[in-house]
């Protein structure tokens, strides 16, 4: 099984390190393309305004100025001699879970996957407000990622899908289990947008993504996570609002 790994947090993000451990559980031909810094928050965007470079690091790893599909993309159409089987992505510091992942780069990346037609898999480490990301664990996504992968390998997938993973901030012998989930939302208080002023005395805004209160529904990714489980949640690509159809095209009939 050929595997490629990409991510949203660089090519040498210790999560990194995390996912090439699991996929070797797996395979040993294994690719490597990932942005050469950190992209967080970038989504499914393409750089377009300035040139893309590659760098090669050693055989079958390469590293892309640029955006988590931008790696995606050039993996498939520049460094791979043909197509991969997986795209594993992640494993990401930090949660995405709920519509943050419409601003993740890890499960774009993973989406950019899934258009091509790949099977595509995005894995997050949750962190806990105590930690806050500065020394984030990966004992829950190591020792549980080989776990819920392989259930997936041969699993089926809809055209156009790809499965989202969340590990809890926990020991790993502290969680409870796998849940297969829908996606959760966040109560939309998004943190602040922080305003402050350069050494030339110019204006800039920063955004902060601060801790965000949030319903726990029932059967959301939301409440696994805090509940201490794996969530694993599959993700269709068609935004579609289909019973909406109808109502819209009345509007419009003469």
């Amino acid at each position: 099984m050929r595997i490629l790994l990409t991510n949203d947090d660089g090519y040498h993000a210790p999560g990194f390190e995390v996912l090439e451990e699991i996929a070797r559980q797996f395979s040993d031909d294994i690719w490597v393309c990932a942005p050469s810094e950190e992209q967080s928050g970038a989504g499914h965007s393409l750089t377009l305004n300035r040139p893309v470079r590659l760098q090669k690091f050693a055989e079958r790893r390469f590293a892309v100025t640029g955006t988590p599909t931008d790696s995606v993309m050039m993996a498939l159409r520049e460094v791979m001699d043909g197509p991969p089987d997986l795209i594993l992505s992640g494993v990401n510091r930090g949660a995405n879970l709920g519509d943050d992942i419409t601003y993740s780069g890890t499960v774009s990346a993973a989406i950019e996957g899934a258009l091509a037609g790949i099977r595509a898999i995005a894995l997050s480490q949750v962190y806990s407000r105590e930690t806050n990301g500065t020394d984030t664990e990966f004992g829950a996504a190591r020792e549980w990622g080989a776990k819920v992968i392989k259930p997936l390998l041969d699993a089926p997938f809809a055209e156009r899908t790809l499965v989202n993973v969340n590990f809890p901030p926990r020991a790993p012998e502290a969680v409870n289990g796998i849940r297969v989930v829908r996606q959760g939302f966040h109560d939309y208080s998004r943190g602040s947008i922080v305003e402050g002023r350069d050494p030339r005395g110019h204006r800039y805004f920063w955004f902060g993504l601060h801790a965000i209160e949030h319903t726990l529904d029932h059967g959301t990714d939301l409440e696994a996570i805090d509940d201490g489980y794996v969530a694993v949640t599959p993700l269709q690509l068609d935004l579609t609002h289909y019973s909406s159809i109808d109502t819209l095209a009345g509007r419009f009939e003469s």
